[in-house]
């Protein structure tokens, strides 16, 4: 039941009405309260009298509620007409599952909700504009907020036009995506590292649970089904991961000894969606500057400066993560493990980073450099054993791709000497630097006697 009512939740998150329709709702809200005020006349004079506000007759009124509101809807039907077409070209750049940024980024939604607003607040009071033959009622606050709304709506128009421009920017995309890699690493690593735990033995006694639902698991909830294992005192471990796809009929789960409503229990802790979209799968944002990355290395765009940008975002992650700790995927409950879950590990995920990236890269020698830079840069402040290791591996993968591809001499050196530095890092940290740097020594036999 949690795992649905964070998948609704979320869904209601990256909904583009939720916000346009509580600016609307709103809007009918002022609209219906201004004209009471106006109807029970407690600011008329004080109206009439001042110039900055409206104070026309009621044909006037009718006129500019009427101005107002096709203009509104005119120009965010046009605005945002022009807006997805220029998207539809970005995404043949940069991916199409980037259009989830544009639907979920709020100065978009609220720009929207502003124009509909004012659309519905002129129709709310227009209807309520009366003239002399059928008992005359001319709302003065309500026109002059509405006058004031029109001109909401122009600062509106140029600030949406100026976000949009910026918005399709390849450098500000990247910089969106690798703002929630990095917000996802803060929310599913931890400071400081597990307990201990060993891996449990199911035995020769394993039961397989099947899932006849089809979908990407987008949420788990681990600690209630940890709580029905060891309540039921049982040892489940699960196949699938947040970002997994689960296939009719296969195999979801394992479990030991089998308990009866296992399978009631799992669909109960889980929420499936369509897309495999997931706040809780660390790899996703990953794919996502994969795919710019990889895109922009096809030889259709050929753009290898947006491929180093995407690399300097991977080492800024790889450098957050630095300090921080995986899950280990086990739960435990009165110090026996009782749920196991596939879980993201430093190999698996720096794969999901770079793998396909040097693999697109392999005849670009300034994208190989700058992949090996990155990595010595991450090398600096790693400093687990395992994790240089896993950096070394990739540095090497990188080397042995130069080694293949590069036909200049001159480039293959330099791709050398940049694994050199990182071998160097890796063995001595940030202090190689000083000796790599230090100039050579003048020889003994050059030196000239004063």
């Amino acid at each position: 039941m949690i795992a649905r009512l964070r998948r609704i939740a979320s869904t209601v998150a990256d909904s583009f009405w939720i916000v346009p329709a509580i600016v609307i709702v709103a809007a009918i809200g002022l609209a219906e309260g201004l004209v009471a005020v106006d109807r029970a006349g407690l600011l008329a004079g004080l109206l009439l009298d001042n110039r900055w506000l409206y104070n026309g007759g009621a044909t006037g009124a009718r006129t500019l509620l009427g101005a107002v509101a096709s203009s509104t809807i005119g120009v965010a039907g046009t605005v945002f007409s022009i807006t997805i077409a220029s998207l539809s070209l970005a995404a043949g750049q940069m991916g199409p599952r980037l259009l989830r940024n544009f639907v979920r980024d709020r100065g978009n939604q609220v720009t929207l909700g502003v124009f509909l607003g004012t659309f519905s607040y002129a129709l709310m009071v227009l209807r309520n504009v009366r003239t002399s033959g059928e008992g005359e009622f001319i709302p003065h606050l309500s026109m002059s907020v509405g006058i004031a709304l029109a001109f909401v709506c122009v600062g509106t128009l140029v600030y949406f036009v100026g976000h949009t421009a910026s918005r399709i920017n390849v450098d500000t995309v990247i910089d969106l995506v690798a703002g929630d890699l990095t917000a996802a690493i803060k929310r599913l690593t931890m400071r400081d590292p597990e307990p201990g735990t060993s891996a449990p033995q199911l035995g020769e006694a394993v039961f397989t649970v099947p899932d006849a639902r089809r979908g990407y698991l987008k949420h788990l909830d681990a600690d209630g089904l940890a709580d029905w294992a060891a309540k039921n005192a049982t040892t489940l471990q699960l196949l699938v991961r947040p970002g997994d796809c689960v296939f009719p009929g296969a195999v979801i789960a394992l479990i030991t000894p089998a308990i009866a409503g296992a399978g009631n229990a799992i669909r109960a802790a889980t929420a499936l969606a369509k897309e495999r979209v997931s706040d809780e799968d660390l790899e996703y944002a990953v794919r996502q500057l994969v795919e710019v990355a990889v895109r922009a290395l096809s030889p259709g765009i050929n753009d290898p400066n947006t491929a180093m940008s995407v690399l300097d975002r991977m080492g800024a992650a790889l450098c957050e993560l630095a300090p921080r700790h995986l899950h280990s995927g086990r739960w435990s409950r009165d110090g026996r493990v009782v749920l196991v879950v596939p879980a993201v590990d430093y190999d698996g995920l720096t794969n999901a980073m770079l793998d396909m990236i040097r693999q697109n890269a392999a005849s670009s020698t300034s994208v190989l450099i700058r992949f090996v830079e990155v990595l010595t840069a991450v090398a600096g402040c790693e400093r687990d054993a395992g994790r240089l290791a896993t950096l070394r591996r990739h540095a090497d993968l990188a080397l042995g791709d130069g080694v293949r591809n590069m036909t200049t001499p001159a480039d293959l050196d330099e791709l050398r000497r940049r694994h050199a530095r990182l071998v160097a890092m890796i063995a001595d940290g940030p202090a190689c630097l000083a000796r790599l740097e230090r100039p050579e020594s003048v020889s003994a036999g050059g030196a000239t006697k004063g």
